[in-house]
Order: C-alpha cells, then sequence, then structure tokens
C-alpha cells in the first residue's frame, strides 16, 4: 500500500521537477511558465486585491470566476439530468420509445459540443442561456446513454417477479428499472459532469464575458500564460471536486450494492 502511494507521487513531483527546468530557461516564460511563476499568478488571483484596472486586472477575481462558470455548470447540469435520466430509463424500457428517439440521440450524439456554438449564439445570443444550453447539451448525451443501457440491463427475473405481485407499468419503473439502472446513471453523471466543464468553458471563451473560460482566453490574449495555465489547473480541481461530489453521493444511494458486493 505505501509502495502504491511513493509510486503516485513520484511521476507528478518528476514531472513538476521537469516542468521547472524548462520553464525557468531564457524565453520560455512567454509559453511555458515555470511552475513558481504559476503558483505565483494563482495565488495572486485568487487572494490579490480586486482592482478591476492596472496592470493586473485579474488580481483578487479568482472567486468571482469560479462562482460564474459553477452557477452555468449547476444550472445546465442538472437540466440534464432533469430530462436525461427519465427519457433514458423510458428508451431503455420501451421498444417503441426506441425505434422513435434513440436514433435521432445517436446521430446528435457525436456532434462536439464546440459545433453547437453558432446555432447557441444565434438562438440565446451572448447570455447566461447561450452557455447553459450547451451544458445541457453536453450532460445530456452522456446521461441519456447510460440511463437507456442502465434500463436496457435490468434482470428480467426482478421483473417477471415484480409482474407476478401485480405491479403496474409505472410501478415496475419506478420500483424495479430506475433503482437497477442508477450504477449507470452515476456513471452517467460522471462523465457528463466532465463533458460539462468542457462545455462551459468553450461557451465562456464566446457566448459570455465572464467565468474561467474567459479568463483563459482573455489571459491568452494579452500574453498571461502565468494565468492560462492557472486557470487550467482551476479548471481541473473544479472537475475533480465536482466528481468527489457525485462519487460520494453514488456511495450513499447505492449503498446496497456496495454490502451486496461485499
Amino acid at each position: 500500500m505505501k509502495h502504491r502511494s511513493v509510486l503516485s507521487v513520484v511521476v507528478p513531483l518528476a514531472l513538476l521537477v521537469v516542468w521547472q527546468i524548462v520553464g525557468s530557461k531564457p524565453g520560455m516564460q512567454a509559453m511555458l511558465p515555470s511552475p513558481w511563476l504559476v503558483v505565483t499568478a494563482w495565488h495572486e488571483w485568487i487572494f490579490g486585491e480586486a482592482t478591476g484596472m492596472g496592470l493586473n486586472p485579474y488580481l483578487g477575481t479568482w472567486w468571482a470566476n469560479v462562482e460564474y462558470s459553477g452557477t452555468r455548470v449547476i444550472a445546465g447540469f442538472v437540466l440534464s439530468m432533469v430530462v436525461a435520466i427519465p427519457l433514458g430509463l423510458m428508451i431503455g424500457w420501451s421498444r417503441r420509445l426506441s425505434v422513435l428517439i434513440d436514433p435521432m440521440i445517436q446521430m446528435f450524439r457525436p456532434v462536439p459540443i464546440t459545433a453547437w456554438l453558432p446555432f447557441s449564439i444565434a438562438a440565446f445570443g451572448i447570455t447566461n442561456m447561450g452557455s447553459i444550453s450547451l451544458i445541457f447539451l453536453g450532460g445530456f448525451f452522456a446521461i441519456v446513454v447510460n440511463a437507456t443501457q442502465g434500463a436496457r440491463d435490468v434482470d428480467k427475473n426482478l421483473v417477471r417477479a415484480a409482474k407476478m405481485m401485480g405491479a403496474s407499468p409505472w410501478v415496475l419503473l419506478k420500483r424495479v428499472v430506475f433503482p437497477a439502472a442508477l450504477p449507470n446513471i452515476f456513471t452517467g453523471m460522471r462523465i457528463g459532469l466532465g463533458i460539462a466543464w468542457t462545455a462551459v468553458v468553450a461557451a465562456e471563451m464566446v457566448a459570455v464575458k465572464s467565468g474561467l473560460g474567459y479568463v483563459l482566453w482573455d489571459a491568452y490574449y494579452v500574453g498571461r500564460m502565468d494565468i492560462v495555465f492557472a486557470d487550467m489547473a482551476s479548471i481541473g480541481l473544479m472537475g475533480f471536486l465536482s466528481d468527489r461530489l457525485i462519487i460520494g453521493i453514488e456511495r450513499r444511494v447505492l449503498k446496497w450494492r456496495l454490502l451486496q458486493n461485499h
């Protein structure tokens, strides 16, 4: 166990050392600033005194931009869950709905989020709703596909037993299909949440003027690569923390599964 813990630290430390050596060479700061410069810029971005002017307009604006991006991700992701989970269950459970809806979902699913940007701007303009719509799409396809597969993989013996006890189709879907599909649904939620953070960055670069994605593009435009790397680290951190949150909820909801495996 200790050997694994050491190995999990060695590789990141080695990469940081190589990065520091390369980034400290003359002329590299404009393209690959050293980790120390990135950490310094990140610290000022978080804890500096926000002025909104001067040579460093990013001072103290980290929390506000995280809030902007996080709010958009939450809104779009919750909306995608509300639509995708019941729709996926119904598609997976009903052959008729599967024939009617599933081909259309599979046709639009490979379209990248960035391809929806022109439509989003045309439909909603430079507003929050434009970015939320892209986040919705990013989460929707991952969740609906996994929910559909979860409904299709339900143990047929459970279904037969419920029918023998007189369960109606609605009760069957609610009490048998939905609980059995939850592991797949949580998998889709984790994938969808990762895509949602990708979508919010893409949207904020074009469709709005605030958030981590906007700062990323703005910092690149003015040559602040230290802020660019700090922004990338911030996005990764937010994605990691939100993924841990989903895993924590999954463990609480699926306690029966953990006990069953043990």
